[in-house]
This record gives C-alpha cells, structure tokens and sequence, in this order.
C-alpha cells in the first residue's frame, strides 16, 4: 500500500449505479466540448500565473462544472483569507474545480503526473505540489514545502483520503497534511462534498474510482440530467484549537454518515 495513495474498496462495477435518465448525446456532446474550451482557456491563462483576480479563479472553477451539465450548491461561510489548508473528501475528478470554487489553491498531487505528456509541463506551472506516494523518507520534505506554501499565505488544497472512494463510503483522514498546517500555525478549512440528482437522492454517478477511465468518468458525467454538486464550506478550525495532527485530521474529517440503503457492496461482499 502507498504512502500517500492507501487503495480503496471502490470500482466502478460495485459502486457507480446507472445514472437513470440520461441527456441526449448531442448535448452530451457539447457539454464535453463546453469543458475542453474552458480547460484551454485556463491553460491560456498559466502564464499570468497570480496576476489572475481569485474571482476569475473560482468563477472559472464552477464554470467548469456547470459546463458538465452539473449543478452547484454551495452552503456555509467564505473560506478564510491568507495560508490556509483545504481539505475535502474525494469523490471525482469534478472535486478539484469544486474546491477550487471554494478558493483557488495550489494542489498536493502525485510525482507520476509531472511525468505525463503536456499535462505534467501544465500541472507544474499551475504550482502544483507534487509528492512521492512511494517513498516513505520523502514525506518530511513533502510536509515541509507544504508547510513552506503555507506560510507565504498560499492555500493549499489536499484530498486527505488519499484516493478516490464513491460517496456511498469515505476513507480516513492521513495525518501528514496536517502536519503541515500546525507547523505553519495556520488554519484548516474543511469542505464537505457530496452528488445527489435532483430529486433529492444520492448518485455515484460522478465518482472516479478504481479502474475508471478518465474518458468514461467524463462521459458518463456529462450524459448525465439532473446532477447537482453540494459544496458545504464547514467552519474553519483556527491554529491552536487541536494540538496534534491526529486529533486536527479527526476534527476536519466528515462524520461518516450513510444513508439507509447505502451499504457500501464491496465492504459487505
């Protein structure tokens, strides 16, 4: 098991249930394209880099996500200002944009993608943190240039989970990240995710998980009516509230709630 990246019970054969009603393939069609325009509109952007107004940022953030025919409902307060550490649960590739909505930030991802054609070059320009999941001697460098961000008043923003889990079921909270936060002396910003449709039920439909491909994920999101994203922006936890890592990652993790029916198939199996 990795260091950074534990496995999840999750596949998409025993947790992303049919969508139900789908949307025509034409409109599928131009949702997908909708979002690549958006994408390399944002890859245009790279080189102003932090001139960019954070507004731009998080409107283009949600942009994306409407883009895919997925409604956004945000609730709570404005995250705060200033370094801070984001940390949500991880359900979809959908997660970046939405925490990203909450505040820009620069995201803690994995070595391997710097080596991908062009999206590691992007990925690096866009200040993204990136981490050896398999070396357990390089964690303490890793919390230190978090740390480092941090303190020069940057957000950072890391799925703690470590993978990607449907939303019927979460993973816990890994302590490293917070570390980092406590070492900066800086605040925690929790954010909820969770994908219902409209009706009011909860969907897998947007989740990303085990052998998904990024493709099929993207089709089937946009293929999709009636999905909706809930953002909860839950209260941040100030520096100095929780005085170790363990008790500051159990306070920031969402209290795993499972609504009835909602048994998770490959944990009962």
């Amino acid at each position: 098991m990795s260091v950074w990246l534990p496995s999840a019970p999750c596949t998409p054969g025993t947790c992303v249930e049919p969508t139900g009603s789908a949307t025509a393939a034409p409109r599928a069609v131009l949702r997908l394209a909708a979002v690549a325009a958006l994408v390399l509109a944002g890859v245009a952007l790279l080189p102003l880099g932090g001139r960019v107004p954070a507004e731009v940022v998080r409107r283009w953030c949600r942009w994306i996500v409407r883009a895919a025919g997925v409604r956004v409902r945000v609730t709570g307060t404005a995250a705060p200002t200033g370094g801070t550490l984001l940390v949500a649960n991880h359900i979809s590739w959908l997660d970046i944009p939405l925490l990203g909505a909450v505040r820009p930030a620069r995201m803690v991802a994995k070595a391997e993608i710097r080596r991908w054609p062009v999206a590691g070059a992007l990925a690096a320009r866009g200040g993204v943190l990136f981490i050896d999941r398999d070396r357990l001697r390089a964690l303490p460098d890793t919390v230190d240039r978090i740390a480092c961000a941090l303190r020069a008043g940057q957000a950072v923003g890391v799925f703690p989970e470590g993978s990607t889990w449907c939303g019927r079921a979460q993973g816990t909270f890994r302590r490293a990240a917070f570390q980092a936060a406590l070492d900066a002396r800086v605040p925690v910003q929790p954010v909820h995710l969770r994908y219902r449709l409209d009706i009011g039920t909860a969907s897998t439909a947007p989740a990303f998980v085990g052998e998904d491909s990024l493709l099929a994920s993207l089709w089937r999101v946009v293929s999709a009516r009636g999905l909706v994203a809930e953002v909860e922006i839950r209260e941040a936890i100030p520096y100095g509230v929780h005085p170790d890592r363990r008790s500051l990652a159990r306070a920031a993790q969402p209290g795993a709630t499972v609504q009835p029916g909602w048994i998770h198939s490959a944990l009962v199996a």
